[in-house]
């Protein structure tokens, strides 16, 4: 508990000051650093051990968000995919045989996911200024809080398991506390730019907002759980120590962030 408190110290400052104070290209940076070691660990987790291949896909999830900043032009895309495709089975047809197709078909739909659905928050990001800043902290704040009421509502009152073998530790009490934990923060969240941004708030639209990203980051949490338990692996990785990887804290982002960038345009929490 110590580390999770001291890397949420130093991460959350520094996610704060990225998102808000920094020049706007900083924000595909910081999704670029994480799908890129979000993609890593993936990579590391279904056994892909060829460093080209593996080196191409992390460069693939680095560019997804400058690519999204830039205005997601489909002739770069497919220029981009077509690189990619004459670089993997070059190496595939050297190595003989030793390189395995769907360890090279998993590493790229991890590096398109995991990249594509963060950028989400890039694509945010690009919004007018007034509300860039109502809902650009929200796919993060959202499913962090809703992950961190899950885990203290369990740890006090859980008594029956939500999915025992996926992830032992996840109660029913929990996932309430989660959703609830979610709603709440919305509410809350709403309320402090309403005064910060000077913007209109929709506290319906909020809620919903709360209860669908509250159950959708509660799946990806589990997402991720199910392929740790098929690779038998514990974590993704030590990056973040009390966290374990990016993908152990980001994987709700993963699932969240694009969900929320579809409510906005759906049904508008902020207008100006």
């Amino acid at each position: 508990m110590k580390n999770r408190i001291l890397v949420a110290c130093v991460g959350v400052p520094l996610i704060l000051v990225v998102l808000f104070l920094l020049p706007r290209p900083f924000t595909p940076t910081l999704i670029a650093v994480l799908a890129a070691v979000g993609t890593y660990e993936a990579l590391r987790a279904i056994g892909m051990n060829h460093p080209r291949i593996a080196l191409y896909t992390a460069v693939l999830a680095i560019v997804i968000p400058f690519w999204v900043y830039a205005g997601e032009s489909r002739y770069a895309a497919l220029a981009a995919l077509l690189v990619y495709l004459i670089l993997v089975f070059a190496e595939a047809f050297a190595s003989g045989f030793r390189v395995k197709i769907d360890r090279v078909g998993a590493g790229f739909f991890f590096a398109f996911v995991i990249s594509y659905c963060l950028s989400s928050v890039v694509r945010i990001g690009m919004m007018e200024d007034q509300l860039r800043l109502s809902y650009i902290l929200l796919p993060i704040a959202l499913p962090f809080v809703a992950d961190a009421a899950a885990m203290l509502v369990g740890m006090f009152l859980g008594k029956h398991k939500l999915t025992p073998n996926l992830s032992p530790k996840k109660t029913v009490e929990g996932a309430i506390g989660g959703l609830v934990g979610a709603v709440v923060l919305c509410i809350v969240y709403g309320i402090a730019f309403h005064f910060i941004a000077k913007v209109d708030v929709n506290y319906y639209f909020l809620a919903v907002y709360g209860i669908l990203g509250g159950v959708i980051s509660e799946v990806g949490d589990l997402a991720f759980s199910y392929i740790k338990r098929t690779r038998k692996i514990k974590d993704f990785g030590h990056v973040l120590p009390g966290h374990g990887g990016v993908l152990d804290r980001f994987d709700s982002v993963i699932f969240c962030a694009p969900l929320i960038e579809l409510l906005i345009h759906w049904l508008p929490a902020f207008s100006a």
